[in-house]
């Protein structure tokens, strides 16, 4: 078996390998090592120095075009001109906190909120995805006056002390705090045919185990396309059970829409809703400034009444302006671009392409999403029970070399994760089939 993989340390530079760019890139590598150190993440066994980037592509100081599978912030394109048009155009007329009232940011307040159930009648902004779901358990908490959470095993929610501790994808060592119950995702391998009766099973179990540690339960949090787990969409509607086994518990359901929302599914604007279920909290973030640091919450408003009474919130540079400003032309786009409906056709025809490779090639044991966000698992044997993270490890970096970029996922790095700009084109994604058929020859 595979050793278990922090998601940071999948496709990283090690720091063993040379930079192939020569003295110029080896003097920028050397000063990136030394400016930020041990916290430094860098992708590919040879960094790569990006300078410009357009729709799907990005472009290194080699000259050298990569077509991007792998950054979902972008999500409507590289450098979008209405997206930046909007950015500028705002910055250079106001941008201030959000004590201040604006036309702009109410706009895009009632627009974002009309995608939600009417439930969640409530937004707070944020500046990134971890203060997104940080504050959104911290609201669980108190509405619960419990502290148990439930995730999957390879769960990622963020970076910030609290969210930390329910990321199991981001631990190197040592295990969970004793309040964090992590469950396997809803794959078939864990629990058969009935993916939806065996998570519900799961989860139930996590809520007793809670229970008996004398925590309670708050919260059940899953990123709603298990990504980092390795990417489990179908079929829909399988969450149904699980999210009602808590809420009859009395936690709540936290849908983190941060890596599937906005449109990326092709079925549905938000991941949950393929699942026909009512979060009581989403959080979101990434993708909803294509690249400018927006993030936040939709929350039932009783909750955050709640929360508001003891603590309150507020966040300087969220809800100014300029991030109203960028956040409506990502919607705008999404709309106007008919990005939804691309990324259920491309994501159609992209399936019928890793369907095609898998028929020539056994290693691809199995293929998994929804829209443009798609999972891919490979093993050296074509044995799903032994993963391969050091084929995918080998195929991502040849990919490189066919200029695509692509990530991994999956608890043993298992997984190509796709996730490329909801404008991607038939022609692009026969660029990509045809990469990733020259990378999985030459990767023995």
């Amino acid at each position: 078996m595979s050793d278990v993989r922090p998601i940071l340390d999948m496709n990283a530079f090690d720091g063993k390998s040379s930079a192939p760019g020569g003295h110029a890139q080896s003097d920028l590598l050397d000063r990136r090592l030394r400016n930020i150190g041990a916290a430094s993440v860098l992708f590919y066994r040879d960094p790569i120095e990006m300078v410009s980037a357009s729709g799907c592509w990005m472009t290194a100081a080699d000259g050298t075009s990569y077509l991007d599978f792998y950054n979902n912030v972008p999500s409507v394109g590289h450098c979008h001109p209405r997206v930046v048009g909007a950015m500028a155009e705002q910055a250079a007329r106001l941008n201030i906190n959000s004590r201040y009232l604006h036309q702009t940011v109410e706009t895009y307040l009632d627009r974002l909120k009309a995608t939600f159930p009417d439930h969640l009648e409530n937004i707070v902004l944020t500046c990134s995805g971890s203060e997104a779901n940080d504050l959104a358990i911290r609201i669980a908490q108190r509405a619960t006056g419990a502290r148990g959470i439930i995730v999957t095993e390879s769960a990622y929610h963020g970076n910030t002390s609290a969210v930390t501790e329910i990321s199991p994808s981001a631990i190197k060592r040592g295990g969970l705090p004793d309040h964090v119950v992590a469950v396997p995702p809803p794959s078939k391998q864990a629990y058969g045919d009935n993916v939806a009766a065996g998570f519900a099973d799961a989860v139930y179990l996590a809520i007793t185990t809670l229970q008996d540690r004398g925590y309670g339960v708050a919260a059940l949090i899953v990123d709603s396309i298990f990504s980092s787990d390795g990417v489990f969409s179908n079929p829909k509607g399988f969450l149904r059970l699980a999210v009602a086994v808590m809420q009859r518990a009395g936690g709540l359901f936290i849908a983190d829409e941060v890596q599937p929302g906005f449109a990326r599914t092709g079925d549905a604007f938000w991941g949950f809703s393929r699942h026909d279920v009512a979060p009581d909290i989403v959080s979101m973030g990434k993708p909803m400034g294509n690249g400018f640091p927006m993030a936040g919450i939709a929350v039932r408003p009783e909750l955050l009444a709640a929360f508001c009474e003891d603590v309150g919130y507020f966040n300087t540079f969220a809800a100014s302006p300029v991030a109203a400003a960028t956040g409506l032309a990502v919607l705008d786009v999404i709309r106007d671009e008919d990005l939804q409906n691309n990324a259920a056709v491309c994501g159609a025809y992209l399936r019928e392409g890793l369907q095609h490779l898998a028929e020539m090639d056994a290693r691809i044991t199995d293929i998994r999403g929804a829209g443009l966000f798609m999972g891919v698992d490979l093993s050296a044997n074509g044995d799903p029970s032994e993963p391969g993270g050091q084929l995918v490890g080998d195929v991502i970096n040849a990919m490189r070399r066919h200029r695509v970029l692509i990530g991994a996922a999956g608890k043993y790095g298992q997984t190509l994760k796709i996730r490329p700009p909801l404008c991607l084109t038939r022609s692009e994604v026969d660029f990509f089939i045809e990469a990733l058929g020259k990378s999985l020859r030459t990767c023995g």
